[in-house]
């Protein structure tokens, strides 16, 4: 299989992953990301052509999280603005309980959790695999459930025979946890320099 000169590049973003890898990597509360200029970034990095950028997110309801809601209905019309495809789902929310470690009480806090997400990441790189339409996967995680997704796109690569690389990226720092890209991908590791030179500058908050 020859390696094209030209690697068309289409980039997916979990939106709530990435910020909650750049708040354990950099310390950032809320997501600051200018998702179109980081994965401008990384692919001249790489020297790969940037073709499409899809984004993924989970966004609570208005009567359960007003402020999120706002925030996050902002932030993707001004991303939807400059070419990026989305794809949103409401949170789903259910009571999770945590045990304080100093005085042994139970806590209970409602949790959000996004459903249906990262199936549609799934889908939509193995669709655009068999559609031909990218030489490189760029996804923007580190869930280890997408390592089946690499595998998939290589028995595509194999059957069309034709070069295809499947890539994670993720923000990292010395304070991270987890240092671990997706499994049976290459892993693009983001430093603070680069992540900071991609901040959104307008607060959607």
């Amino acid at each position: 299989m020859t390696e094209p000169k030209v690697k068309r590049t289409f980039v997916f973003i979990g939106g709530q992953d990435l910020f909650r890898a750049a708040k354990e990597a950099f310390g950032y509360n809320y997501p600051n990301y200018d998702i179109k200029l980081l994965s401008e970034r990384i692919c001249s990095i790489k020297g790969w052509t940037l073709s499409e950028v899809y984004f993924y997110t989970g966004i609570p309801d208005s009567q359960d999280n007003s402020f999120w809601h706002n925030f996050w209905s902002k932030k993707l019309s001004y991303m939807g603005r400059t070419g990026i495809k989305l794809f949103s789902r409401s949170l789903r929310y259910h009571n999770e309980e945590t045990k304080c470690l100093s005085c042994g009480k139970i806590f209970t806090t409602l949790v959000g959790h996004e459903k249906g997400v990262d199936i549609r990441i799934a889908l939509d790189i193995i669709r655009f695999a068999q559609e031909k339409v990218y030489d490189v996967a760029l996804i923007f995680s580190q869930d280890q459930d997408l390592s089946e997704v690499a595998e998939e796109v290589r028995r595509i690569a194999i059957e069309q025979n034709r070069w295809i690389k499947v890539a994670s990226a993720f923000p990292a720092s010395p304070t991270c946890k987890n240092k671990r890209g997706i499994d049976k991908t290459d892993w693009v590791k983001i430093d603070r320099q680069t992540y900071d030179s991609c901040i959104d500058p307008n607060d959607y908050r």
